[in-house]
């Protein structure tokens, strides 16, 4: 690409099997963001602000936005300053400061891990992610034979013989007490499971995650109508997916209050 006068751009969303391990610019990108919320400890679902470094070469240093923060002194004496002056700069993004509770997040949980300590959580993440490849193998079909990295990727292959598919498996999985896995993605996987355990997942946990996949994986066989029909424990069973899509309801409203009078009582006797 470089040979070619091209860049090279990385998609950083999620760098649980690289970070202590891999750097990005010995492979040659230019340009990488972070999802922090992926790696760093930053939340994500329930609306979690999404936010993350833009990180490039010294090459494209000159392009970036303005302003820069200068530092000149040190200890008590640094002064922090706002440098306009780079006539290469794309400008001012709006988003300029960011989500700065998130940031300092992130860099609170990098400094107190260290090198050490961010290095063996990546290690535990790919760990448990191959701990569960082995623990599910005989039960559901992995498309990909090369060993994974931090997420393994199954399929309702084998399920579907029965009429079980992707969803149902996902929805039995709430019986058991687990928030489903990732379904259908990666797109290019036709009844993809991604599964996910990071490295804050026990053995303990992931005993009970594989010991769960594998009743359900029996039950498929011997009474598939039983997870097609779950969830059997949640106030509500199966939803209508397809007209929550068309008729999202995106916000709680009252019933309506009936503010007809209502006729008293006369006291009798």
């Amino acid at each position: 690409m470089h040979d070619a006068g091209g860049l090279v751009y990385m998609d950083g969303a999620n760098m649980n099997a690289l970070v202590g391990v891999a750097r990005p610019g010995d492979m040659g990108v230019d340009v990488i963001h972070l999802n922090l919320h992926k790696t760093f400890s930053t939340p994500h679902g329930g609306g979690g602000p999404g936010s993350g470094p833009v990180c490039c070469t010294k090459e494209l240093e000159p392009f970036l936005p303005v302003p820069r923060i200068v530092i000149t002194g040190s200890g008590i004496d640094r002064v922090f300053t706002l440098d306009f002056d780079y006539p290469q700069s794309i400008g001012r993004v709006k988003a300029f400061l960011g989500n700065y509770g998130m940031m300092l997040r992130a860099l609170a949980y990098t400094l107190t891990h260290g090198y050490d300590g961010l290095r063996e959580a990546t290690e535990a993440a790919v760990l448990n992610a191959r701990y569960i490849a082995h623990g599910l193998q005989a039960d559901y079909e992995k498309p990909f034979d090369a060993a994974p990295m931090h997420e393994v990727v199954f399929t309702d292959k084998r399920q579907a013989r029965k009429g079980v598919h992707t969803l149902d498996i996902a929805k039995r999985l709430i019986d058991y007490g687990f928030h489903p896995m990732t379904i259908y993605f990666p797109l290019i996987v036709s009844g993809a499971m991604l599964i996910e355990p990071t490295e804050s997942v026990g053995r303990q946990e992931l005993d009970q995650f594989i010991e769960a996949m594998r009743s359900i994986a029996r039950e498929a066989i011997e009474d598939p109508e039983l997870v097609m029909n779950a969830p059997h424990t949640t106030r509500i069973g199966r939803l209508d997916e397809a007209a929550a899509a068309r008729r999202p309801v995106l916000r709680w409203r009252p019933k309506a209050v009936d503010t007809e009078p209502k006729p008293v009582g006369v006291a009798r006797g």
